[in-house]
């Protein structure tokens, strides 16, 4: 087996197979010492043989082993881990795992009002029926994973999205004023708008209409969802393809 000592993983288990295998050792010569004093010279030369040979013979491959299953699981554990937070046709969080980071933002911002502004914005695929009567349910799903990349494409490092719905799209942008949401939300419609759908056939221009909800006081998940869900609908209201933007009132 090749080691690839770049992975910290590997790291953990080589440290530990050391580590452990020297402390093996230790105990063994330790327990072996209080006999040290009755051996002649060549009798405690075989002895400190057997007491340091002994545990890197036993103990270094078992401990080689006992660690590498431990670092299977915990990769095992982070993959079931991320399948279960993950929507598996468009690959970003799915609805539960998005609430729950918003969830865990909203409340650190609680109890740090630096933290406390932000933007939580509803993009959703306008006439989504038609796309799937007119191309078909799989070519839907294409649409649905050129949104998802266009949306993903357009965030910062630390912004959020995930899928909340058949055809919508939740992202909430931590520490963003209107102006800078109001940017953000032109600029995915613009990029979703620009989209080759499908790809290599002929043209049908996808477009969503976004709902938006501005806050800089404490807010919780459900009153954000609820104005941003308003605003969405306003938005499909007046004709689609547009970006509609209300602040929490205080």
């Amino acid at each position: 087996m090749k080691l690839d000592f770049s992975d910290t993983g590997w790291a953990r288990v080589v440290a530990g197979v050391v580590g452990g295998t020297i402390f093996c050792i230790a105990v063994a010569l330790f327990v072996e010492s209080f006999n040290f004093h009755e051996m002649s010279e060549e009798r405690f030369r075989y002895a400190l043989t057997v007491n340091i040979l002994l545990p890197m013979g036993l103990a270094a491959p078992l401990l080689f082993l006992l660690l590498t299953k431990m670092r299977q699981l915990a990769i095992a554990h982070r993959e079931i881990s991320i399948i279960a937070s993950t929507d598996s046709l468009t690959a970003v969080l799915n609805r539960g795992a998005f609430k729950m980071l918003v969830d865990a933002y909203l409340k650190q911002a609680a109890r740090q009002p630096a933290l406390t502004a932000g933007a939580f914005l509803i993009i959703d695929a306008d006439h989504f029926k038609a796309i799937n009567d007119r191309f078909g349910h799989q070519k839907g799903d294409v649409a649905l994973r050129i949104i998802a990349r266009t949306i993903e494409q357009s965030l910062r490092h630390g912004d959020i999205v995930g899928r909340i719905g058949g055809e919508e799209f939740g992202v909430f942008l931590p520490g963003t004023g209107l102006e800078q949401a109001l940017v953000v939300a032109e600029r995915i419609r613009l990029q979703i708008d620009e989209a080759e759908f499908p790809p290599g056939a002929a043209a049908h221009n996808l477009s969503v209409s976004v709902g938006g909800a501005t806050f800089d006081q404490y807010a919780d998940y459900d009153d954000l969802f609820r104005i941003a869900d308003e605003s969405l609908y306003s938005a499909k209201g007046s004709g689609r393809n547009q970006v509609m933007f209300n602040s929490l009132a205080a």
